[in-house]
């Protein structure tokens, strides 16, 4: 339960600051004069393709706060034998790091307007993404040989389960990743298209951070790391 409130309270900080920055309290019917004469009306206003993002990750991160409640709360049964987490996982995570290194890099070149670096970064952070689902597969082939199937333990289901649905989260980027490149490559003009290479890379960074949850979750990291936190603060 303590990884799942350190998830909420992080996802409760990104939710206010991106709340604060859209005026929601702003009663404009009651304001006079020109957009720039009250508190705020100068700011620019978010696209509307950002704000669809944001509303897509919050129920993104609610959907794996539920999985996560649900694995926290099996794992206390009697019959619950945690599966040995393999190796390769260290390495994909290893991997998708790189792959939101290059989309951050591609982004930062798309904002100096600096066409081959956005394709470079755009092409690696694709590739990198691939290989890391690749090696997801690999995983569980290797967990199936070992004879840890979906149906042996609720914690194999778990497993199997938050795998998955990251995955295919994955994949669904991966989608719009590969629109986004398939435009570059066209000859699109990168100031159209840097709105796009942004949300690409903070969908990255997302399934990142969402990753390195679920990892922790998996092996007992995040439970280990709890405990610390509360002998350094007793």
């Amino acid at each position: 339960m303590s990884a799942i409130i350190l998830f909420l309270a992080a996802l409760a900080m990104i939710a206010g600051w991106w709340l604060s920055q859209q005026r929601l309290t702003a009663k404009p019917w009651l304001e006079e004069g020109s957009v720039g004469d009250f508190p705020g009306g100068d700011s620019v206003t978010w696209p509307a393709a950002k704000v669809g993002l944001g509303v897509f990750l919050a129920v993104a991160s609610a959907l794996f706060v539920l999985f996560i409640s649900a694995y926290s709360m099996r794992m206390s049964v009697v019959d619950w034998r945690p599966l040995p987490v393999p190796r390769l996982l260290w390495v994909n995570t290893g991997v998708l790091v790189l792959s939101s290194v290059a989309l951050q890099w591609s982004y930062v070149a798309a904002r100096r307007h600096d066409t081959e670096s956005v394709k470079i970064g755009l092409l690696a952070g694709g590739a990198s993404a691939v290989i890391f689902l690749a090696g997801q597969l690999l995983a569980w082939q290797r967990l199936g040989a070992a004879g840890y199937f979906v149906a042996s333990n609720p914690a194999n289901s778990f497993f199997y389960l938050l795998t998955a649905v990251h995955g295919l989260h994955l994949t669904g980027g991966l989608v719009a990743l590969g629109r986004t490149a398939a435009k570059v490559w066209r000859g699109a003009e990168i100031a159209d298209m840097r709105l796009s290479v942004e949300l690409c890379t903070i969908y990255w960074h997302f399934l990142l951070l969402v990753w390195l949850v679920l990892l922790g979750l998996l092996t007992g990291w995040t439970d280990d790391f709890v405990n610390i936190c509360r002998q350094l603060l007793s």
